[in-house]
């Protein structure tokens, strides 16, 4: 059911309830009125009946019934009765005696006459209701003073009375069908034209869920219905608008989409997504081939790829990240499906939702087993270029130790004495030779590194306690100056220690006339400062980017190799060292390492 046809039945409703409601009330006030005017009819009857009565008594003198005279009273009787056909009897009674004197006496119900004609003399005026064979009747009781010994009782028929008020109630009823008819019509006309703009309203609002704002409504009124029609135009033109951002906001988040799965799928990175419970919710097609899952055997499980042994440090990373701290790559290993370890490159980061609350993390894996055997042959390949360059240096640098070699033996030889001043120049050649042979085997000959973790300051302290009787014979005092946080790395512990007894060495030969060298190590976020300060000779301005090549050296009795050993291990170390000098001043080498998180010590390098 429309609204219309609602509003139209519920006014319809209004209206005859309405008229049912008056109707109840005029029927109660009909009856009561024409009960009313029944009654004040009666009353004037039985009073006329009563005054012709008395006239005929006081015309004809004392009347006795014994006589049989009673053509009078009846001729009076019947004339009323033609004037009035309700009226079916007329009684008279005497007062006393209570006896009928004039009339008949034949309507008669079960209720007794005899009190309300004792009593009627009070009131002068009596009526009762008969029911006689079905059928309605009324009696009333007159008396008056002109008819002292009599009362006059006259039976009405009832029907007619009841017959008016079922035609006034038809009447009524007739009312008010039609005027519920007519306000039917009258109501869904007037609903209609009400609710009209209610109807362009609605089909806007079709429009708008259709997604079509174009064409607003016309507005013709400026009552409530106009002002509803202006804000659903305004609403419309702001979903409008809304919308095309909505579109083009849609259309950028699906090409960035499209672009990022692209991304994902087609990068040789392993990208794997877990939640807060470790568990694998999302991997692209670099993981699978990796790590030899496919993705639906790899949804839900927990850390597959990562071994037992590296769980704990796991779990400290993610709670470095929960806790807002941003962590670098990772270098360590992973395990594949079937059981194989493999070296991986690890980025964890993690992905909040709008309103920054850590949902899940991603982790990116890029495959190292390539990168480190490239970086093998390499550095294999730099060895042997340094080697091939070196060669050349250490023919040269041998050739002269044994050319002077071979003249003493020449000339001993034909002397046939043994000279001792040659011999110790001999030695001293072959010594030279020695030196020579050696720092170059320690650049050309493969070494086993095995990193450790260890504090910076321990192995400084190692070397200048070794150190430290050279410094004193060459009247050289050390000043050191050490950080009191912790400063671990991950290093080989020999090579740096060779590498600080180079450098303290080179110091103490820098200062032939003693003095002081000063050694501070600093913490610097994520690195390890050393400085190591001489206060020698110093080095001239455009000798200092020659230094560390093959053979260039600026002492007497150097060979060069010494600095270029030392830069080699701290490149190893992911570390760099940096010279800085003055002539007359002094020389300042500053070493900076990676440091090493205590968090993981023993698991993960964080470098």
């Amino acid at each position: 059911m429309s609204i219309k046809m609602k509003f139209s039945v519920l006014i319809t409703l209004i209206v005859v309830t309405f008229f049912i409601c008056h109707h109840f009330l005029s029927e109660y006030s009909m009856i009561r009125d024409m009960r009313e005017q029944a009654r004040r009819s009666m009353h004037d009857t039985s009073m006329h009946v009563a005054d012709s009565f008395s006239s005929y008594e006081n015309q004809s003198g004392t009347y006795s019934p014994e006589n049989g005279d009673r053509s009078g009273p009846e001729r009076i009787f019947d004339i009323v009765k033609s004037l009035n056909p309700n009226i079916k009897e007329i009684t008279v009674f005497e007062q006393d005696s209570l006896a009928v004197s004039y009339g008949a006496y034949t309507y008669l119900d079960s209720k007794s006459d005899t009190s309300i004609i004792a009593d009627v003399k009070n009131s002068g005026f009596a009526l009762r209701k008969m029911q006689i064979n079905g059928k309605n009747y009324y009696r009333s009781f007159y008396y008056s003073k002109q008819t002292s010994d009599y009362v006059i009782s006259v039976v009405y028929d009832g029907e007619e009375i009841k017959q008016r008020i079922i035609k006034k109630r038809n009447d009524t009823f007739i009312y008010t069908g039609v005027t519920m008819v007519l306000v039917l019509i009258i109501s869904y006309w007037l609903v209609g034209v009400m609710i009209r703009p209610l109807k362009d309203i609605l089909w806007k609002v079709n429009e708008v869920s259709s997604a079509r704002f174009q064409q607003p409504i016309r507005i013709k009124r400026k009552d409530e219905f106009g002002l509803l029609a202006l804000k659903v135009n305004a609403m419309s033109q702001n979903l409008s608008i809304y919308m095309n951002k909505l579109r083009r906001a849609f259309e950028e988040n699906r090409r960035m989409k499209e672009h990022l799965e692209s991304f994902i799928n087609h990068t040789s990175d392993a990208i794997h997504l877990n939640d807060l419970d470790g568990k694998i919710i999302q991997v692209n097609r670099a993981f699978e081939l990796l790590f030899g899952y496919e993705e639906e055997e790899a949804i839900g499980l927990i850390y597959p790829t990562l071994p037992e042994s590296h769980r704990s440090e796991m779990r400290n990373m993610l709670n470095q990240l929960l806790a807002g701290k941003a962590l670098p790559a990772q270098e360590t290993m992973c395990v594949t499906k079937s059981g194989e370890l493999i070296p991986v490159s690890v980025t964890i980061s993690p992905i909040r939702d709008a309103d920054g609350t850590i949902r899940a993390f991603a982790s990116i894996s890029r495959d190292m087993r390539s990168r480190n055997k490239m970086e093998e042959l390499l550095r294999r390949s730099e060895k042997l270029t340094t080697v091939g360059q070196l060669a050349a240096g250490v023919a040269h640098e041998i050739r002269n130790p044994l050319t002077t070699l071979r003249g003493f033996l020449q000339l001993q030889q034909e002397s046939k004495k043994l000279a001792l001043s040659h011999v110790a120049l001999m030695l001293s050649e072959l010594d030279r030779i020695n030196l020579i042979v050696g720092e170059f085997l320690i650049l050309a000959k493969p070494q086993a590194t095995r990193f450790v973790t260890k504090d910076i300051r321990d192995v400084l302290q190692d070397v200048i306690a070794l150190m430290n009787s050279e410094a004193l014979l060459h009247n050289i005092e050390f000043r050191i100056s050490l950080t009191e946080h912790p400063c671990l790395i991950s290093c080989e512990e020999n090579q740096l220690k060779q590498v600080f007894i180079n450098l303290l060495k080179n110091a103490i030969e820098a200062m032939p006339s003693g003095g002081e060298i000063h050694i501070q190590i600093t913490h610097k976020r994520e690195h390890i400062s050393i400085k190591i300060t001489d206060e020698g000779m110093g080095i001239p301005e455009d000798m200092i980017p020659k230094i560390g090549d093959p053979f260039f050296t600026g002492k007497e009795t150097g060979t060069g190799l010494g600095i270029m050993v030392s830069q080699r291990i701290i490149n190893s170390h992911r570390g760099t060292m940096d010279i800085k000098s003055q002539v007359s001043v002094g020389t300042t080498i500053h070493v900076m390492l990676p440091a090493l998180k205590e968090t993981a010590e023993n698991g993960i390098l964080e470098q």
